[in-house]
């Protein structure tokens, strides 16, 4: 087998190792942009699979793809989200503007996936093409935009609400097993008042649930889809309604309530949601960073410290000093 085939663009010819699915387009950012370790991140591959996935059903659906074509983008693209081709998607977040390369690379291994699928030759846009039929309805413009709210709100609710949750439940039985013991309250360190160990963890409880609302409430305008806007917002290219049926379509593949943003060009032209969100986890890290300073400094010692609580000892905390534990 020969190590590369060549693929083509409206560049022209360019070779692309041939145990790859990507074409040519991904193969020249490869080329142009050898710069950074950043690779774009998993969770924005999945989304794209995601999309690319809703958008072939919803062009199913519409009369607008040829079904057998559409069929076999569905299981390629599912074959992304499922991560089978986590290696053909190589590209640097350094890139042209919109995240154009990495459309195509989503297109371009769909495609070629599918051209497999269906008994064609990888490479020859035949019966599929990235464009015509992966790309069909979609501008990289509102696609990547999309991406980035399906990401966020998929690590959210994958990874964040349920990690924030198992701490809040660790925090208050924490709060329940303190009950009435008594310590010194401290304002700038110094000795204040007592006050329950109880109530001092009630306090870290309320900051983490308020931070999981916090967190939820963000996710409100994260739901809101650019799909469907194509190029800049006025949906040229697409039938009325197909941007609310790929929505509904991504609201079931992902089991998460994503609709249509209301005003496309809002949308396309804007990251507000996004920016909102990143404040809110920003208040979230400022929220953990002061529990576990707290929590450091009461576990401090254990003979010179405040000493107030027990720390486990889970690992050696030295290279130089023998039995000595860090929190």
């Amino acid at each position: 087998m020969p190590e590369t085939r060549t693929e083509t663009d409206s560049f022209g010819p360019i070779d692309v190792p041939s145990d790859k699915y990507w074409g040519a387009q991904t193969q020249r950012s490869i080329k142009n942009f050898p710069i950074g370790w950043e690779k774009q991140p998993i969770a924005i591959v999945r989304s794209l699979g995601i999309i690319k996935k809703a958008c072939a059903q919803a062009n199913i659906e519409m009369g607008n793809l040829d079904k057998r074509l559409g069929e076999a983008i569905v299981d390629s693209a599912t074959e992304v989200i499922e991560g089978k081709f986590d290696d053909n998607f190589p590209l640097v977040v350094w890139q042209t503007g919109s995240g154009t390369q990495s459309n195509m690379n989503a297109n371009e291994v769909i495609a070629n996936r599918a051209i497999e699928i269906l008994g064609g030759t990888i490479g020859s846009k035949d019966p599929v093409h990235p464009n015509d039929h992966c790309n069909m309805g979609q501008s990289s413009n509102d696609t990547f935009p999309t991406a980035m709210h399906v990401a966020t709100a998929m690590t959210a609710n994958e990874l964040l609400l349920p990690s924030l949750k198992k701490l809040h439940t660790a925090l208050t039985k924490k709060m329940n097993e303190f009950g009435e013991i008594i310590k010194i309250g401290r304002t700038h360190t110094q000795d204040a008042t007592p006050l329950k160990l109880s109530q001092e963890f009630s306090g870290y409880c309320h900051q983490v649930d308020m931070a999981i609302q916090r967190v939820e409430l963000s996710l409100s305008g994260i739901y809101e889809l650019a799909q469907g806007g194509t190029a800049v917002g006025t949906g040229l290219n697409t039938k009325q309604g197909w941007d609310k049926s790929v929505a509904k379509n991504i609201s079931k593949i992902t089991d998460l309530p994503f609709i249509t943003a209301p005003n496309k060009f809002e949308a396309l032209a804007a990251h507000d949601a996004l920016v909102e969100f990143s404040g809110t986890l920003k208040t979230v890290a400022v929220s953990l960073f002061k529990i576990a300073n707290d929590i450091r400094l009461l576990g401090s010692g254990p003979r010179c410290g405040l000493g107030e609580l027990m720390l486990p000892e889970n690992e050696p905390g030295s290279s130089i000093m023998p039995g000595k534990v860090n929190p």
